[in-house]
């Protein structure tokens, strides 16, 4: 069974930073894109950064020059440093991946942890 667990979440003031960590975890082959989305309040799932299995990198222009994404591949991570937050930040976070284990390719889903940025 294949898991992705996501973990860094919390409450920060306005410029404040954090930093959000996925690890995945279970028969995994390989894994290429893994990526962070977010989704706020009465609205849809964005995408918000994505990094691919030769690092190229995908963000949003929302979050351009204050986010950055990284993968640690030998502990199939995924991290996503956040400065200069801003109260518009404010979702839940979801990892995601799309991993090639031993039951085929698939994208997989973590089960997404809070951010919230006060003014």
């Amino acid at each position: 069974q294949v898991q992705l667990v996501e973990s860094g979440g919390g409450l920060v003031q306005a410029g404040g930073s954090l930093r959000l960590s996925c690890v995945a975890s279970g028969r995994i082959v390989s894994i290429s894109v893994m990526g962070w989305y977010r989704q706020a309040p009465g609205k849809q799932r964005d995408l918000v950064a994505s990094i691919t299995n030769d690092d190229r990198t995908n963000y949003a222009d929302s979050v351009k020059g204050r986010f950055t994404i990284s993968r640690d591949y030998g502990k199939k991570t995924v991290l996503l440093q956040m400065n200069s937050l801003k109260p518009e930040d404010t979702a839940v976070y979801y990892c995601s991946a799309r991993i090639s284990s031993y039951l085929g390719t698939n994208d997989y889903w973590g089960q997404g942890t809070q951010v919230t940025v006060s003014s």
